[in-house]
């Protein structure tokens, strides 16, 4: 493919002015006919063209003894033009016409001749004024035109004039260098402030870009130019973040896989040997290998559903729930569980009962994970509160909070991101890490919201805000 070549901006802005004066010529000469042009039978021509055919036409005419007579060819001039003729002898008498309007009188004195000769447009023509000599002879003539036309002289003092033309001359020599000169210093300081501008884009993009000061006519756009790097620059900090916790995250699942495979590994051999063991033996060596099966399952699934939740896939089935009878019933599931059986878990509710609309088995999930964390991740004696009330803008509001260790705000402010896991989950390794990042995909599917509060050493409270089953 064939390179199209670059103009630079400089040559750009040249051919822009030359572009810009062409057209100023074509409109000045376009306004210069438009005023001092009248349209003729052979064309447009000047309005000095009426007094002009005037001057010449005395060339067809001659005298004959006394008498003048008009040749044929002016005659045809005078019907090809539409224009009419009459002849004056010396008294002021008409001796000849020619297609002469009726209006028109036959005999004139000498002020009136004088007055035609500056007279306005009237009757239909302008008439101009001329005369003829021949052998010691004078006739005047008129020729009337049928256009209008202004006849105006201008007196000055020609010798004043005749002193300042070479100025006068001077001067446009001197104003068309300055505009030169203008244009080609605009033009290099034009050239320069957009080579800044190419050159600070182009550095954008290499992520070598330099702060320009923001001020002069260029300052709003130097300005743009800051903020986008730093808004890329940011944008390049989050997605390094974001690659190094997934890494990390990719490591830690990676090796959590590892912790449930070993057992079951290591048992299956033992029951692969050709000693048999006991009825007993075995149940405990199953017992363990299904523990870890279900473990690694569980994994899996987590994983399934925040990809499935991301891409808008996973089965969605809303339907009105009673939120207290619900979140009760799944408290008392968790508290009689064997691992919780003696955990401190209450339940509170300032509102008697409330519909929601939820998917069931989703929203479980959700609560589910944001009660396990808090009592998973929290010394035994830890007491984990599940609470329900109304605000002001009768919307749900599910709390659920302890008095546990606590987070810091680096902690809370990568808490939902589902390639994150908590410093303290070292201790406790058996999650995915995927549990918050789901439990928010989750609430934000059902159009709430989740947020969470806490500080280091006196607990943390996630909020779940719900709006009402009939908003």
């Amino acid at each position: 493919m064939r390179n199209k070549k670059k103009l630079s901006p400089f040559l750009r802005i040249v051919i822009l002015v030359l572009a810009l004066l062409l057209i100023a010529v074509v409109v000045a000469i376009g306004m210069f006919y438009y005023i001092f042009g009248i349209t003729e039978p052979e064309g447009l021509s000047l309005a000095s063209w009426p007094d002009r055919f005037t001057d010449n036409f005395s060339v067809w005419m001659e005298n004959d003894n006394g008498d003048v007579k008009i040749e044929e060819i002016g005659l045809e001039r005078l019907d090809e033009y539409g224009l009419w003729l009459q002849v004056i002898d010396e008294t002021g008498q008409e001796v000849f016409c020619y297609n002469k309007p009726e209006s028109y009188p036959v005999r004139y004195s000498a002020s009136e001749l004088i007055l035609l000769r500056s007279s306005a447009y009237q009757q239909g023509n302008t008439v101009f004024v001329n005369s003829y000599e021949d052998s010691g002879e004078t006739w005047s003539y008129l020729i009337g035109f049928p256009y209008e036309i202004g006849k105006y002289m201008l007196y000055y003092n020609g010798e004043n004039v005749g002193r300042l033309s070479p100025l006068f001359r001077m001067g446009i020599f001197f104003g068309l260098c300055a505009i030169i000169l203008f244009v080609i210093f605009y033009g290099v300081w034009l050239t320069g402030h957009l080579g800044k501008i190419a050159k600070g884009i182009r550095n954008v993009s290499m992520r070598c870009y330099t702060m320009l000061p923001e001020r002069g006519v260029f300052g709003e756009i130097y300005g743009a130019l800051n903020k986008m790097d730093t808004e890329i620059r940011r944008s390049d900090k989050v997605g390094l973040d974001t690659e190094r916790i997934r890494r990390e995250w990719i490591a830690n699942i990676t090796h959590d896989l590892k912790t449930p495979l070993s057992p079951i590994k290591g048992y299956a051999e033992l029951l692969m040997d050709n000693t048999v063991p006991d009825g007993e033996t075995v149940r405990e060596y199953a017992e363990i290998i299904l523990k870890n099966v279900n473990h690694t399952e569980k994994m899996m699934n987590d994983l399934k559903l925040t990809y499935q939740l991301d891409s808008g896939a996973v089965p969605y089935y809303p339907q009105t729930v009673c939120i207290v009878r619900f979140l009760k019933e799944l408290v008392i599931d968790i508290v009689n569980a064997p691992a919780f059986a003696n955990r401190s878990i209450e339940f509170e509710s300032d509102i008697q009962e409330c519909e929601v609309c939820l998917d069931i088995d989703l929203f479980r999930r959700a609560a589910n994970n944001l009660i396990i964390n808090a009592l998973t991740h929290n010394p035994p004696e830890t007491k984990v509160t599940i609470s329900i009330e109304t605000d002001p803008k009768k919307r749900i509001l599910i709390c659920i909070s302890d008095n546990g260790i606590g987070m810091s705000e680096k902690e809370q402010s990568e808490l939902f991101n589902r390639y994150y896991r908590g410093t303290n989950t070292k201790e406790k390794p058996e999650g995915s890490g995927l549990g918050l990042a789901i439990a928010k995909q989750i609430i934000t599917l059902h159009n709430g919201n989740i947020s969470v509060k806490s500080k280091r050493g006196e607990g943390t409270r996630f909020t779940i805000v719900l709006p009402f089953v009939d908003q």
